[in-house]
């Protein structure tokens, strides 16, 4: 009798006691999991250029500035004035690198020059997402861009509409080396189709709106029949655009190109732009942020994320949809 008493409590005791460490488990995964909740990240993004003129650049800044109030993290945007300032850009990767944030956003000013840079951020253990171009090695754990020559393949096939067999053609691209320019260029080369032998001449503005008009003029005056031309970003586009207006020559010089600055949008307005490529910078800085957090809470991230785009044109521009594109300040797109 007594035996079975005994075995009773400790039956008993072996219960109670598996029921505590049940508690505790849960009460521990509890715990960590609201820590988790609470962990607060540390980003730096690096942009080409923080450029208060550019309305790109400006918009993903701020959509990464929503990004970062909306998942709880400390945010640290470094950048220079100029896409071109590759030596600068770099200095300032390294900077950041010796801040040892836990996800670093890069947009590299250079396909390959800011490759051995960008390793050492991996080197380094700290994550890395670019953001609107890339670079010539696979080492970034995500990409958040515009599809860009599938962007320059459907401006260029709307282009092609605008031209005939006699139309040439001229490119104001932005910086040589950067892999927006090299991927948009084989696009609008592919959407021209049959006219693409048309190209007379590609010249590489810097990301310089005046830079871009003065090309364009020394284009105009190498070219006098040039009836095309097509701009590869917001200050190619803007400074080309400016010179056919300055010229008189607005109609008769058809102008296509990327992005959507307000003055793009008068300019479009006046008959300058036949049409443009907008981008989503808003959505390009808000998911890139967004990946960062997912990243570092140990979830599925796209290796390859396309923060989209959409052709624009004088005959589309007023409708409710794309006008909230074209005017994308007031939140997420």
């Amino acid at each position: 009798m007594m035996k079975r008493q005994t075995s009773k409590k400790v039956l008993t005791g072996i219960f109670l006691f598996c029921i505590f460490a049940s508690i505790l488990v849960v009460a521990y995964s509890m715990f960590i999991s609201r820590d988790q909740e609470k962990q607060i990240y540390n980003i730096i993004m690096v942009p080409k250029t923080i450029d208060d003129t550019n309305d790109f650049w400006t918009s993903l800044i701020a959509g990464a500035e929503l990004g970062a109030e909306e998942f709880n993290t400390n945010l640290e945007v470094l950048g220079g004035k100029s896409e071109v300032d590759i030596a600068g850009q770099i200095e300032r990767i390294e900077e950041a690198i010796k801040k040892k944030p836990d996800v670093m956003l890069v947009a590299p000013c250079s396909y390959s020059e800011t490759t051995e840079a960008l390793q050492k951020v991996v080197d380094n253990g700290i994550k890395l997402i670019l953001i609107d171009s890339v670079i010539d090695k696979d080492i970034a754990q995500s990409v958040v861009a515009t599809d860009n020559y599938l962007a320059g393949k459907q401006l260029g096939e709307f282009a092609r509409g605008l031209i005939d067999e006699n139309t040439q053609i001229g490119i104001v691209a932005h910086v040589k080396g950067a892999s927006t320019a090299i991927e948009r260029e084989n696009g609008l080369r592919d959407g021209l189709g049959k006219y693409e032998p048309q190209v007379k001449d590609v010249v590489f503005c810097g990301s310089s709106y005046d830079k871009a008009y003065s090309l364009t003029l020394e284009m105009l005056a190498d070219y006098p029949d040039l009836g095309m031309i097509l701009g590869t970003n917001e200050y190619s586009a803007v400074g080309a655009a400016r010179a056919i207006k300055d010229l008189g020559l607005t109609g008769k010089v058809k102008v296509v190109g990327f992005d959507n600055s307000v003055e793009e949008i008068q300019l479009m307005e006046e008959g300058v732009f036949q049409g443009i490529i907008i981008q989503k910078p808003f959505n390009m800085g808000y998911l890139g942020i967004e990946q960062a957090v997912d990243l570092m809470n140990g979830k599925n991230i796209e290796k390859n994320l396309d923060s989209g785009c959409k052709l624009i044109n004088r005959n589309n521009m007023y409708e409710e949809e794309n006008q909230r594109l074209l005017y994308p300040f007031t939140g997420q797109q």
